[in-house]
């Protein structure tokens, strides 16, 4: 039997298990294109990591496949741009929608799921749900990996940037950015459908 996908969002007993989702994608996936103790050093600064505000907003989403964590991954109308709750580079300034944008953060796929478009949908999930929120246009920091999910979804952008985690050590990515139509009465979460695998 194909296993059900569905997007809900995340409740504050999910915690745990966005936390190992995060340290298995990151060490798997984000090995790809950052150095192992880059990554190490990442995770324990902060720079990558769990950030509850994020799920006190509902804003954070799960995808899951049948019972199985694929992938998590939010919108915020806050400022902080990246980074976990011990992250240094925070701040929970409220954004005005007439003059901001939205953040994308925290994206991260569990390998097992990894390039099956479970990113992509998620992404539209956000898109969608920021739109309802009066957002009209969406920022965020990619990572080096994750800049081509980004681009094939219409993001745009050049301006790379390193942002220090410890040790010494810096991650790469890119900020980019996409206008979006606000769109009203539409569900974003519950989303229900078969996943083939």
């Amino acid at each position: 039997m194909t296993p059900e996908l569905s997007i809900r969002p995340a409740l504050p007993e999910d915690c745990p298990a966005i936390a190992r989702l995060i340290s298995l994608s990151a060490r798997e996936l984000g090995a790809n294109d950052h150095p192992p103790d880059a990554v190490e050093a990442a995770l324990r600064s902060g720079a990558w990591g769990l950030d509850r505000q994020l799920i006190a907003d509902r804003t954070y989403y799960l995808v899951l496949v049948g019972k199985d964590l694929a992938a998590c991954g939010g919108w915020s109308f806050r400022r902080t741009l990246y980074g976990a709750d011990d992250g240094q580079a925070r701040s929970a300034e409220r954004l005005d929608p007439a003059r901001d944008s939205a953040r994308i953060r925290a994206f991260f796929v569990n390998p097992r799921y990894a390039r099956r478009g479970l990113a992509s949908l998620l992404l539209a999930c956000c898109e969608k749900a920021a739109g309802l929120g009066g957002f009209r246009s969406l920022e965020l920091a990619a990572t080096v990996g994750g800049e081509h999910l980004y681009r094939a979804n219409g993001y745009t952008g050049s301006e790379h940037i390193e942002y220090a985690v410890g040790d010494g050590l810096t991650l790469k990515g890119v900020l980019m950015a996409k206008r979006i139509c606000r769109r009203q009465g539409q569900n974003t979460t519950g989303t229900r459908s078969e996943f083939h695998g």
